[in-house]
C-alpha cells in the first residue's frame, strides 16, 4: 500500500469511525428524556402502583358488589397502563420508583384500617375520584407539554380511560352517597 492510499484509508476509517460516533450519540440522545418527561414517567408509575394497591386491597375487604366491580375494572385497566409505562421506561431508559410515595403509603395504611362502608367510601373518594382528578390532570399536561413524542402518545391514549375510569367513580361515589349515610 502506498503512502496516498494508506492516508485515504486511514482518513475514510476515521470518517467512517466519526460518522458512527455520531450516529451512536444520535441515537443516545433520542432516547433520552427532558427531566420533565422523566418525571412525569415515574410520577405516572407511583400513581398507577397505588391504584393497583389500592384495588387489590378493595377486593379484599369489600362486601359491595359495586365497589367490587369497580376495583376489578381499576385493577385490569391500570395493569395495561403500568404495563405501557413500564415498556415506554425501558425503551427511554427510564429507571423508574419501585415504591410508592411517603404519602401514598400513608393513603394505604388508613385504608386498611377501614372496614365495610368507611372503607368503601374512602376507596372510592380518595382512589376513584380524586387520585383520578390528580391523573387526569398529570397526564393532561403531559400530552400537551411532553418534548418526547412518544411520551405525548402515551398521555393522549390514557386520557380517555381516566376520564371513563373518573365518570365510573363519580357515579358510584353519588351512589355510595344516595344509600348509605355515614360521614365523609
Amino acid at each position: 500500500m502506498t503512502f496516498s492510499t494508506h492516508a485515504s484509508f486511514l482518513t475514510k476509517s476515521r470518517l467512517v469511525a466519526g460518522l458512527g460516533g455520531l450516529l451512536l450519540s444520535a441515537a443516545l440522545q433520542a432516547q433520552t428524556l427532558v427531566e420533565r418527561d422523566r418525571e412525569f414517567l415515574e410520577q405516572a408509575t407511583q400513581n398507577v402502583r397505588a391504584d393497583l394497591s389500592a384495588s387489590r386491597l378493595a377486593l379484599q375487604k369489600t362486601r359491595n358488589p359495586q365497589v367490587r366491580a369497580f376495583a376489578q375494572h381499576m385493577l385490569d385497566e391500570r395493569s395495561r397502563t403500568h404495563e405501557e409505562i413500564q415498556a415506554l421506561a425501558r425503551t427511554k431508559q427510564v429507571e423508574l420508583p419501585q415504591e410508592l410515595s411517603i404519602l401514598q403509603q400513608g393513603t394505604e395504611m388508613v385504608m386498611e384500617r377501614l372496614n365495610d362502608e368507611r372503607f368503601d367510601r374512602r376507596y372510592v373518594n380518595r382512589i376513584g375520584i380524586e387520585a383520578r382528578e390528580d391523573q387526569f390532570d398529570l397526564f393532561d399536561r403531559a400530552s400537551r407539554e411532553a418534548q418526547d413524542t412518544d411520551v405525548k402518545a402515551l398521555a393522549n391514549r390514557m386520557l380517555p380511560a381516566l376520564r371513563s375510569q373518573l365518570e365510573a367513580a363519580r357515579n358510584l361515589g353519588a351512589w355510595l352517597d344516595a344509600t348509605n349515610r355515614l360521614p365523609r
